[in-house]
């Protein structure tokens, strides 16, 4: 597998978001999806209509199976994550059984492929450098979350790793760079 890079630029997240817009809400979606939960690509094309919609509105929180012996691991979703499922939902009439990330072409999800496709033309649009693949959504999260005072500890349960050593280098994070983290309570 090739190394991808987060987005570390907001202004330029942002762009990626208007770019997105100009095609597909659902593209929007997947983008603001993936760099809001740092859940993998494979796992959200998987995801269906009733995973994030109690039938009323947006659910809180969307849980995840990691395994058989595993419990499933919940992820939140935030205000971004419902506003641009409530534009989605009110653009697309959707079923409940329908996946979230529908192809146009069939009932299926869109392939990882194309998922790379979105992601990647988009970010190459808006000028942004460094390799840019499906990963550079999960290590977009985590290098935000991490920036703005998430626990390295937490990142690394999300991320599934061993060390903090392993998900500071996925991030791109030199722990020896003094790093200013904003622990934003906002109450």
């Amino acid at each position: 597998m090739e190394y991808v890079d987060p987005i570390k630029d907001i202004e330029l997240i942002n762009s990626i978001k208007e770019e997105l817009r100009k095609n597909s809400q659902r593209d929007v979606l997947l983008f603001v999806f993936g760099i809001n939960t740092g859940i993998r690509v494979s796992d959200l094309l998987s995801l269906k209509v009733e995973d994030v919609w109690d039938g009323e509105a947006v659910r809180e929180f969307l849980y995840i199976d990691e395994g058989e012996d595993e419990e499933p691991k919940a992820f939140y979703l935030n205000k971004s994550i419902n506003n641009e499922l409530e534009l989605y939902f009110r653009q697309y009439p959707l079923q409940n059984n329908d996946y979230l990330f529908k192809s146009k072409k069939n009932e299926l999800p869109i392939t990882r492929q194309q998922a790379y496709r979105i992601i990647n033309h988009a970010a190459k649009k808006v000028g942004v450098s460094g390799k840019i693949g499906t990963h550079t959504l999960r290590k977009t999260f985590g290098y935000h979350a991490y920036r703005k005072g998430i626990a390295i500890s937490i990142l690394m349960e999300v991320f599934n790793h061993h060390s903090s050593k392993e998900t500071f280098k996925y991030l791109g994070i030199d722990k020896e760079e003094e790093h200013l983290i904003r622990v934003d309570v906002n109450l």
